[in-house]
């Protein structure tokens, strides 16, 4: 039996029996009205959520659809469904995190990532009385915009963008642009403001101690912050929920011990390389990391209109990532390759810009990228489809087309 709020879930009446007599016998297989029960979690989210948290009421979606009036889906979990069945979703599974061509299947790839923020921005969600629909769509979205090879690829693919008269390259203008203008074959998922918003301003990690929303966006803002943000990359951007501000600061949890991990495994550094002054605070293991961190958050955040951590565990954060930037991130030992990627990416570029100008059919850029996208989408400046072909790929599939486009071949025996 389906109960809310204590009510046993009405069934819809069927066509011959009288309404009471529908909601008083009980066999199994009668109908019931889903939308009904969405309507009535939409009002109990008044009683069980905080007032600060976002209500699925107030979710506002791009373009109006119809027949989402009868879809059983609150809104922001249509927005997490729809991300999780993207294709951009599905390639997140052979993206970098961190470490690129490295032949270790324990490694931390971007689809763990991504599910491990959603985890954590769920958990403390919860304990803040947050909504944790938003929270996971966002989460799952987070990092859609990043290219091939991670950070290293972003900006290499800034500085290609640049000089082909395009704005520079930013993963999280980049995602968002993904699900308005390039999913589903060009028609965009037509996501909530608040759930593109989260991706937007999901970039930017300063505000650890103390990060509150910026409420009342429109969309016509969300395109201002998005001009702003490409013409001045500092510029500071701060979510329009306090669902965005928890996924902002469970990215920085997600992966800053597991990154430390990672490099343990690979003998990068040894975990006694740790600075004790952040042993002492967060511990020296990612399970531990992550739990003391998450404890923080949430014991700083309660009943307050921003979300942070405390002066002491932010201040032994601030040097743990610190630590990380010098000793994994710029490690010399896993940027040997980057030379090469620099080089494919570019002339990747120009290949895949020449075919579109010489509208060369045959190539992948068509076969594979533009094949059934909406007209209105292939109007598209040629650097930017180009930009949005190549930051789409996987890792595999960019190093699939170095070798088969840039790497001569064979010849047979004979003619």
């Amino acid at each position: 039996m389906c109960l809310i709020n204590g009510e046993r879930c009405r069934p819809r009446p069927t066509a011959g029996v009288p309404a009471g007599a529908a909601e008083t016998r009980e066999e199994p297989g009668l109908p019931v009205d889903l939308t009904e029960l969405r309507d009535r979690l939409n009002l109990r989210e008044a009683e069980i959520l905080s007032p600060r948290a976002t209500f699925s009421r107030d979710a506002i979606r791009e373009r109006p659809e119809d027949h989402l009036d009868s879809d059983h889906r609150q809104p922001f979990a249509i927005d997490a469904d729809r991300i999780l069945h993207s294709l951009a979703y599905t390639r997140y599974i052979d993206k970098t995190q961190v470490f690129s061509l490295i032949p270790n299947d324990h490694l931390t790839h971007r689809v763990l990532h991504v599910q491990l923020v959603s985890k954590i921005s769920r958990t403390v969600g919860r304990f803040l009385g947050l909504n944790e629909d938003l929270l996971e769509a966002i989460a799952l979205g987070h990092d859609i915009g990043h290219p091939p090879f991670g950070h290293d690829g972003e900006r290499i693919l800034s500085e290609l963008c640049l000089e082909a008269g395009l704005p520079r390259f930013m993963h999280n203008v980049q995602g968002v642009h993904f699900l308005r203008r390039v999913e589903r074959k060009g028609r965009g998922c037509n996501l909530t403001l608040q759930t593109l918003d989260g991706i937007l301003c999901h970039d930017g990690e300063a505000d650890i101690t103390a990060l509150a929303p910026s409420p009342g966006k429109t969309f016509e803002r969300l395109d201002r912050e998005i001009d702003r943000l490409l013409k001045w990359p500092e510029t500071p951007l701060r979510p329009t929920t306090l669902e965005g501000c928890v996924v902002r600061l469970a990215d920085t949890v997600a992966y800053v011990g597991r990154d430390i991990e990672d490099a343990v495994r690979l003998r990068l550094i040894r975990r006694d390389d740790l600075p004790p002054e952040c042993v002492e605070v967060l511990g020296r293991t990612n399970g531990t990391i992550v739990y003391r961190l998450v404890t923080d958050l949430i014991t700083h955040s309660l009943d307050r209109d921003e979300v942070g951590f405390s002066p002491r565990v932010a201040e032994a954060l601030t040097r743990l990532k610190a630590f990380n930037m010098a000793r994994i991130y710029s490690a010399p030992q896993i940027k040997t390759e980057a030379p090469k990627i620099r080089s494919v990416y570019r002339a990747l570029f120009e290949k895949f810009y020449e075919d579109l100008e010489k509208s060369n059919e045959d190539s992948v850029i068509f076969t594979d990228f533009l094949d059934g996208m909406d007209p209105a989408y292939r109007e598209s400046p040629p650097a930017a489809v180009v930009r949005d072909f190549i930051a789409g790929m996987t890792d595999a599939y960019f190093l699939r087309l170095a070798r088969d486009l840039l790497l001569p071949r064979r010849l047979p025996p004979r003619f």
